[in-house]
């Protein structure tokens, strides 16, 4: 599967932000054992923050050198890797099924084993103020709430919102349909499994999932949260077969461990 390089514009001491196109960038934090990734997408009139990371470092330092548009972050769901920055911007949006867990907290996860995966296998220099041990994910009041269905509108851009549930209940993708881009989040990438297996997750809902962001027409690259940036599209062909195999063997409703594929695994 063919994997595209992308240009490096800013490589700071915690995170490496690379340029996909002009108005879009991935904002990863590589020194993490998670490797995940962020995204700024940037419209005529405000931009998107498709996630804000793990909180080790501040986000906003990274998104202030390439905006001065106003942003919103779009949350793909509330797990601690992909809120950690939340509390640098105003306008955050999450999906309605999971407005309780940004509220409240996340559900059925100690913080204790947050903060033991957070501090795990750090390779790179962390800032003198992140603190494992005090380590608490973000919770706050979301500025509103995403429904599937709903179209972001940026000035001359538009995302498409896909509630995707699985990975956990208001999992969300989102696709840019000017470009093809189709951010998958937690429910689609590759070199290490999904999960779904969790007390929160939902693996016939993940498989369903899925085989929805299969038919999506138009995908001309796939941007997941973690590991490599920019999937080929043709990913989407070995979900849809997986999905037929998953079904026809049942794992699904009885569990076998880590299913593996040709570009992507998964853990029930």
């Amino acid at each position: 599967m063919e994997h595209k390089p992308y240009q490096v514009v800013i490589d700071d001491v915690w995170f490496t932000v690379s340029k996909l196109d002009d108005a879009t960038f991935a904002i990863s934090e590589y020194g993490h054992w998670e490797k995940v990734h962020s995204f700024l997408l940037i419209g005529d009139e405000r931009a998107a923050l498709i996630d804000t990371g793990l909180g080790i470092d501040n986000m906003k330092r990274m998104t202030d050198q390439l905006t001065d548009l106003p942003i919103m972050v779009l949350t793909t769901h509330v797990h601690a890797d992909h809120i950690g920055s939340h509390g640098q911007y105003e306008d955050i949006y999450v999906h309605e099924a999971e407005e309780d867990w940004l509220v409240s907290g996340i559900k059925k996860l100690s913080v204790e084993q947050i903060r033991k995966d957070i501090s795990r296998d750090i390779t790179r220099p962390v800032p003198a103020s992140f603190d494992p041990a005090a380590y608490t994910p973000y919770q706050g009041q979301p500025t509103g709430l995403l429904r599937d269905g709903d179209i972001i509108e940026l000035g001359g851009r538009n995302l498409v919102i896909y509630h995707t549930p699985g990975h956990s209940p208001g999992h969300i993708a989102l696709f840019d349909p000017s470009r093809g881009y189709l951010f998958t989040g937690d429910l689609l990438y590759d070199e290490t499994p999904v999960y779904a297996f969790y007390p929160t997750t939902s693996p016939e809902d993940l498989v369903n999932s899925l085989e929805r962001i299969a038919d999506i027409d138009g995908v001309k690259r796939i941007y997941g949260a973690h590991n490599t940036i920019g999937l080929d599209p043709v990913l989407l062909d070995e979900v849809r077969a997986a999905v037929q195999a998953l079904r026809k063997q049942d794992l699904v409703r009885f569990g076998t461990g880590i299913h593996r594929f040709d570009g992507f695994s998964v853990q029930f």
